[in-house]
């Protein structure tokens, strides 16, 4: 089932609680960007606003971390009371403490995800794939909101349906960057169940917006 995942880098924080209840009323789960300023360029929010947004609501708390220390990071947003904790192949040295950082955060009753950047094929995580509840295929640079949308991403995702089919994995397929009314259709064609927007939703209508992305 395609499900529309806010992403709350781009929300409006000076008008928080009207956006807030607009998620509640169109969306099921909501998705955090924690940036490190280390492993991408940009910094954003830490553990304190995901708790906050989770007193408010009982949305699903889908957590990317794009950090170069995601073990550490990882324990904070476990303990924060992320629903799931996604973590870049990227960041990490070996395939051993990839899964080992899978098992840690599934252990603690929390689906784990792994993510790769547009330059990371498919088959660096193919031995992986088992391991993990969620695959996250950045379609732009990660970092900053507001870039177009990588074409090659899509070749990705259609390799990650047929895996998924060939072994009878159970991972989400979650896309993120450039999700908009013009690329939409094309990313549901390939097989993406889950579709991270931020700037397009958050400028405009909110409600009709994720329903057109949902229509399409």
């Amino acid at each position: 089932m395609v499900e529309i995942l806010p992403s709350v880098l781009s929300l409006d924080y000076s008008d928080t609680k009207k956006y807030l209840d607009l998620i509640k009323e169109t969306c099921k789960v909501i998705h955090f960007d924690v940036m490190d300023g280390h492993f991408v360029n940009n910094l954003s929010f830490g553990p304190d606003i995901m708790k906050a947004f989770k007193n408010y609501t009982n949305l699903v708390m889908d957590v990317h971390i794009m950090v170069t220390n995601p073990k550490k990071v990882s324990d904070i947003f476990i303990n924060a009371g992320a629903d799931i904790i996604t973590f870049h192949y990227e960041a990490l040295e070996s395939e051993t403490e990839i899964i080992d950082l899978a098992h840690k955060i599934k252990n603690n009753n929390i689906k784990a995800g792994i993510s790769i950047k547009p330059n990371t094929p498919v088959s660096k995580i193919t031995n992986l794939l088992k391991y993990f509840d969620l695959v996250l295929v950045m379609s732009v640079e990660p970092g900053l909101g507001g870039q177009g949308f990588i074409e090659s991403s899509l070749e990705k995702i259609i390799e990650l349906k047929e895996l998924k089919n060939k072994y009878n994995y159970n991972y989400i397929i979650e896309i993120d960057g450039g999700i908009n009314d013009t690329t939409v259709k094309r990313v549901k064609e390939a097989g993406c169940e889950w579709l991270v927007s931020g700037s397009y939703l958050f400028k405009g209508d909110f409600k009709e917006k994720v329903k057109k992305l949902l229509e399409l």
